[in-house]
């Protein structure tokens, strides 16, 4: 299998059906925790400025507003981001931010959001965009699928294709009244070697690479054990 970009309509389709219930999946409960431990690693402060790239409904660009973070989120679908309610949110994709360079203290991308749903093709593009929307000195923030997780557990049905580092699966997602449609989403998955030479090839400096999972992220050296990654970085 060739590596496949989850195309902006694909993934429209799939936040229309879920909506609101996109936010009562186990891995959005973490999001406080992870929040907090981001305003520490990205030296946040009070009145600086955050995009949110991938911001889907909102979660963390709401939870970063409370530590007084003004935050941008942008996301390709319109469902989510009405889902997102009051706050500074832009139909936009991740490939293409509609913004000058340097209009940002920080930028992230986080769960699942642009980083890593475009199937193994326009990843580093979007570090670039990430790195170019932020001010010399300011940090950027992904998380991203761990291809040693995604083989160590390879689920039942899902197909890894180990040139592309691309995960197939086939995800049943429920919409707001439990209804149940299935989605094809091709996911990239990364080592820490890759996104090390990515950032830096985006003329960005790796202050962090850790291993970490929804709800608990922390600084724990790369493993085989989490299924994400979290990279921290300085322009």
């Amino acid at each position: 299998m060739e590596g496949r970009t989850l195309t902006g309509r694909e993934f429209e389709a799939l936040a229309d059906h879920a909506r609101q219930a996109y936010l009562r999946y186990s891995f959005t409960r973490g999001t406080e925790q992870e929040v907090a431990f981001l305003v520490d690693a990205l030296e946040l402060r009070p009145g600086m400025r955050v995009l949110d790239v991938g911001c889907g409904p909102g979660r963390h660009a709401h939870a970063l507003a409370t530590f007084g973070v003004e935050v941008v989120g942008i996301d390709i679908s319109a469902a989510f981001l009405a889902v997102a309610g009051a706050g500074t949110w832009v139909r936009a994709d991740a490939r293409r931010l509609p913004f000058f360079p340097s209009c940002f203290d920080a930028a992230v991308s986080l769960c699942q959001g642009g980083f890593g749903l475009l199937g193994g093709q326009e990843d580093e593009g979007v570090l670039v965009q990430l790195a170019e929307s932020v001010k010399g000195g300011g940090r950027v923030a992904v998380s991203a699928f761990s291809a040693y997780f995604a083989v160590r557990h390879l689920e039942s049905g899902d197909t890894f294709d180990a040139g592309a580092g691309v995960n197939h699966e086939r995800a049943e997602v429920r919409d707001p009244d439990g209804q149940v449609a299935a989605f094809d989403l091709w996911t990239t998955c990364f080592t820490p070697r890759e996104l090390r030479l990515m950032a830096r090839a985006a003329g960005m400096r790796v202050t962090g690479l850790w291993s970490v999972r929804p709800g608990a992220y922390g600084r724990r050296p790369p493993d085989l054990d989490h299924p994400e990654f979290l990279l921290t970085a300085e322009v």
